[in-house]
């Protein structure tokens, strides 16, 4: 068994034009204040990185590790979710997720989904530049308008859906295997792969890539009622990445899943900072440090409710509480006979 790292933050919800989130440097220092130890870098954010310079320097990747650092901080792993998204969109999708893209792609499916995949391409490479092992994205969804099934879906609909995934992204998981780096999916409603069976659909539509690995995130489960300690014990050895987010569900006669169109703070599934809402994390850093998972503990806020700053200030401390050190020797080796194999054979009444 081994420590898991940690606390660690994703800095996408914390990006902004004023200090201290408006650069590298200044949000590493502000990371660092307050007791983390890693970050998580948005690879479509500009503040914290350039992406296609990454992709090719070795030199520049040293200079952003350098700026992380001076500060005790390393970065842990790069996300491409937004590209990610933009690698398989539904028509009915396209105007809303046009804003992910750069203008000269906007309203050119074909040339943005181009785009898309260089993006999540290029991220391979920078994070083998960086000495990363793993990076995050999400998977797209080409099915998911039709994940309710009303009026009855058409006898290979889905199966023709997954087959276009598996023919976007193998060429991208091959990148990611030439590069060394295992290639995580957000397990996320409003993705194809939004829980454990749609994850496997994607696997043998990939013909079980090695590549092709999850990003953990409970909150996802927690919200679709989905039993978020045993997915651990089916697809640890597919776990790759870990965001710890915690959530809420509380159903009434009015709403449950769907959520009824309403606001996040209205909805009776919604996301709250850590320690806020229902999910056992006790449970969940025993099992995988159990499973001797050997990513980082990564914060990503997303609460309706308490102000980011609160909830990075609280996770860092949360995160930190909740990471085993993991023992080096048997609770019970007081009680050792120091028997041996002769000893032991004498025990069992085995005498040739």
């Amino acid at each position: 068994m081994r420590t898991i790292k940690g606390p660690a933050i994703f800095l996408a919800q914390f990006a902004g034009d004023a200090p201290p989130f408006d650069s590298l440097d200044h949000i590493c220092a502000w990371a660092a204040s307050l007791g983390f130890k890693g970050v998580q870098i948005p690879s479509w954010d500009s503040r914290f990185i350039d992406l296609v310079k990454a992709s090719e320097s070795r030199t520049y990747c040293d200079e952003i590790t350098g700026i992380a650092a001076r500060h005790g901080i390393v970065i842990t792993e790069l996300s491409t979710h937004l590209q990610g998204q933009l690698v398989a969109v539904h028509p009915a999708y396209d105007a809303a997720f046009d804003g992910f893209a750069p203008p000269q792609v906007h309203g050119n499916p074909v040339a943005r989904q181009a785009w898309a995949t260089d993006q999540v391409i290029r991220a391979a490479r920078a994070s083998r530049n960086l000495g990363l092992k793993a990076a995050a994205t999400f998977s797209g969804a080409l099915a998911w308008p039709y994940v309710y099934p009303w009026p009855q879906r058409p006898a290979g609909l889905i199966e023709t859906a997954f087959a276009e995934l598996a023919k976007r992204w193998t060429p991208i998981l091959n990148a990611y295997e030439e590069n060394g780096v295992d290639l995580c999916y957000e397990i996320h409603p409003g993705e194809d792969l939004h829980d454990g069976v749609s994850f496997e659909m994607f696997l043998d539509a990939v013909k079980q890539h090695p590549r092709a690995n999850m990003l953990y995130d409970p909150s996802h489960y927690v919200l679709q009622c989905l039993d978020y300690l045993d997915n651990i014990d089916i697809y640890h050895e597919r776990i790759k990445m870990f965001h710890v987010k915690d959530a809420e569900f509380n159903p009434t006669g009015r709403q449950g899943v769907y959520g009824g169109y309403q606001s996040w703070v209205n909805r009776a599934g919604r996301f709250r900072s850590l320690g806020d809402g229902q999910v056992d994390f006790s449970a969940i850093f025993s099992k995988l440090t159990q499973y001797d998972f050997e990513g980082w503990a990564v914060l990503e806020w997303e609460c309706c409710l308490k102000h980011p700053e609160d909830g990075a200030r609280e996770g860092a401390q949360f995160i930190d509480s909740h990471i085993i050190r993991v023992t080096e020797k048997a609770f019970d080796d007081f009680a050792s006979g120091g028997t041996d194999e002769a000893a032991n054979r004498r025990m069992l009444g085995i005498t040739n």
